[in-house]
C-alpha cells in the first residue's frame, strides 16, 4: 500500500536563498476548495509541518457552510488559523469550541483523538471562511501522548510592526516576541501582512524555514513568488522579502522530527501503527466525540 498522497504539488528546484519552490495544488473537499502545499512527493516536511492547506477563500450563501464530520487523528498535532469566518470544533475529549479569525485552534491528537468542525453561529446570513490548517509531527517521545485541546484568543498573540510590516507570532519566538502557544518541538509560525513597498528581513534561522504567499506577489532573492506558492529557505540563510503589492504570507518552520508517515487522518513514525489506527477505527475502538454521532469511514 502506498503511503503517498494521491495527489502531490508541482515542486520546481532553485538555486540561492530559495532552495525549492513548491506551487499549490487545488483538492475539492466537496463544500469548499483547498490549496494543498504539503505534503509534496518532493518535499513532505518542512521542521515538524507535515500538512498544509490554504482553505478558501470561500463564500457560503445562509444556511450552508463547513461540515466535516467526526474523523481520527494520531500522532500529530493541528493549528487552526483563521483570516476569516467561524469554524465550531468539537472533539472526543468533551470540547466545544468556536474559532474565529486571528485565533488559535491547537489540538494534540497524541494517542488519539476525534474531531468535527462544523459551521459556526453565522449560518443565518452569507459567510466567508478562509484561513489556514496546518499538522505538525509529534517528535518522539510524544507521538502517543494524551491528547489535549487548547484555544487562544487574537488577543493573546503577540501582534507587532517591523518597518511597516504587520507581524503575528502564532507559535515560537521571533523579533523578541515569544506566542503562548505550546510547542512540541522547536517550531516557527508567523503571520505577515505586507503593504506594497515594504521589506522585512525574517529571523536567522538554522533550522528548516519556508515561506507561503497567500495572496499578493513577494521578491526573494530577485525571484517572484505569487499566491499559493511556497518558498524554502537554505540552511541558515536569512531571507530578505520585498513585497511588490500588498501581500499576506506564513512562515513555518522549525527543527526537523524525522522521516513520518502519513495515511488519511494518521501520522506516525512506522507504518505498523497507522495500521493500528486503521483498524482501531473500522472497529470503533476510538473515543467517540460528545453531541455528534456522525462519522467518516475509513478510506478503501
Amino acid at each position: 500500500m502506498s503511503y503517498l498522497p494521491a495527489a502531490t504539488p508541482k515542486c520546481v528546484e532553485e538555486r540561492g536563498a530559495v532552495t525549492l519552490r513548491i506551487e499549490a495544488q487545488e483538492k475539492n473537499l466537496g463544500e469548499l476548495t483547498v490549496r494543498r502545499i504539503l505534503p509534496a512527493k518532493e518535499r513532505r516536511q518542512v521542521g515538524p509541518f507535515v500538512f498544509f492547506d490554504h482553505m478558501g477563500p470561500a463564500e457560503f450563501p445562509p444556511g450552508e457552510g463547513i461540515n466535516v464530520r467526526p474523523h481520527p487523528h494520531i500522532g500529530l498535532a493541528t493549528v487552526t488559523y483563521l483570516f476569516a469566518g467561524r469554524i465550531l470544533h468539537r472533539d472526543s475529549l468533551g470540547c466545544v469550541q468556536a474559532i474565529c479569525a486571528g485565533a488559535v485552534n491547537l489540538m494534540t491528537a497524541g494517542r488519539g483523538i476525534v474531531h468535527s468542525e462544523r459551521a459556526g453561529d453565522d449560518l443565518d446570513r452569507t459567510a466567508r471562511l478562509h484561513g489556514i490548517q496546518t499538522w505538525m509531527a509529534l517528535p518522539a517521545g510524544k507521538e502517543e501522548m494524551d491528547p489535549d485541546f487548547r484555544h487562544y484568543a487574537a488577543s493573546e498573540l503577540p501582534d507587532l510592526v517591523i518597518d511597516g510590516v504587520n507581524v503575528r507570532v502564532i507559535m515560537g519566538e521571533a523579533y523578541d516576541q515569544c506566542s503562548p502557544v505550546i510547542c512540541h518541538s522547536p517550531t516557527l509560525y508567523l503571520e505577515c501582512r505586507m503593504p506594497a513597498g515594504t521589506r522585512l528581513s525574517l529571523p536567522e534561522c538554522h533550522a528548516e524555514l519556508g515561506v507561503y504567499v497567500v495572496d499578493g506577489n513577494v521578491r526573494i532573492a530577485d525571484e517572484a513568488y505569487e499566491g499559493g506558492v511556497l518558498a524554502i529557505a537554505g540552511k541558515g540563510v536569512r531571507l530578505q522579502l520585498h513585497a511588490a503589492e500588498d501581500s499576506r504570507l506564513m512562515v513555518i518552520g522549525g527543527d526537523a522530527v524525522g522521516k513520518r508517515h502519513v495515511w488519511w487522518n494518521f501520522v506516525a513514525s512506522s507504518r505498523e501503527r497507522i495500521e493500528q489506527a486503521k483498524s482501531d477505527w473500522r472497529e470503533g475502538r476510538f473515543d467517540k466525540v460528545p453531541g455528534d454521532d456522525e462519522f467518516i469511514p475509513l478510506p478503501d
